[in-house]
């Protein structure tokens, strides 16, 4: 009996250390999300894990990364439709492996990219953005296998959006996963719309808000998170800042940091 005892002792233990290791995180004080992870100072592979390793060493608040689906339904950490000259959705992970990124990397599945990215990460989100298919309900199907995978690891916790160019994507999402957060990235939607529809914020261009800057103060209102990308440029960068976002989704995180602890000075 004894031995059982310390048994279920040490099971709770370890459930609570478990349970511990998902709660430990709390996202930066900072609007710094680094675009494909920090890769542009070191000269890192963008969405590689070295970049995302970076931005989690600068504490930035957000490391956005891109999603897509093999041929043999593998979801993969990457940007452009194709890679080392293979299509992506035509070929199998293990072809497609064969080709390392420019640091020796390997090409990251999704699930070992979020593993790095819930290792020794006590500050920095993950941004996953679904980028949309060309195959025909191919787009719902990698969202749902997404998701599947972060809840798998256990790291709901860390993922601070879903984002995607594809409306019905982060609809799916959010219909399917409540509790989940997701932002649009298209800029054909205003406040008005996102919030009826249950959306959590929009994350667009930052040239679109330049353009229609009665939406900042219309998604301020409403209580939506407001995000720009890709701010590169310091007069785009201390424009969000002086407009309140939320967020800033940079090639630049070193930069953006910069600006934000001048203008926090003034």
């Amino acid at each position: 009996m004894r031995y059982l005892i310390i048994l279920f002792m040490c099971i709770g233990l370890a459930s609570c250390n478990s349970n511990s290791k998902k709660s430990e995180i709390v996202f930066a004080d900072n609007p710094v999300i680094a675009h494909r992870g920090a890769w542009k100072a070191k000269g890192l592979p963008k969405n590689s894990i070295a970049a995302l390793k970076e931005a989690i060493n600068q504490k930035c608040t957000g490391s956005e990364f891109d999603v897509r689906m093999t041929s043999d339904e593998i979801l993969i950490v990457t940007h452009d439709a194709d890679f080392g000259g293979l299509d992506i959705e035509s070929s199998t992970y293990n072809e497609l492996a064969k080709h390392k990124l420019s640091n020796g990397e390997t090409l990251p599945t999704l699930k070992d990219f979020i593993l790095a990215g819930i290792t020794d990460n006590t500050s920095t989100g993950l941004v996953c953005e679904i980028k949309s298919s060309k195959i025909e309900g191919r787009n719902t199907l990698i969202a749902d296998k997404a998701v599947a995978i972060v809840k798998e690891l256990k790291a709901e916790a860390y993922i601070s959006y879903y984002i995607s160019f594809s409306y019905d994507v982060i609809k799916h999402i959010k219909k399917n996963d409540p509790n989940s957060k997701v932002l649009y990235l298209d800029g054909s939607k205003s406040p008005d719309e996102l919030k009826k529809d249950g959306i959590n914020g929009l994350d667009y261009l930052v040239w679109k808000l330049k353009q229609k800057p009665e939406w900042i103060k219309e998604a301020k209102d409403l209580n939506l998170k407001l995000n720009a990308w890709t701010a590169n440029k310091q007069e785009d960068i201390d424009w969000l800042l002086n407009n309140n976002f939320d967020y800033i989704t940079t090639d630049e995180p070193e930069l953006t940091f910069e600006r934000l602890k001048a203008t926090s000075t003034n």
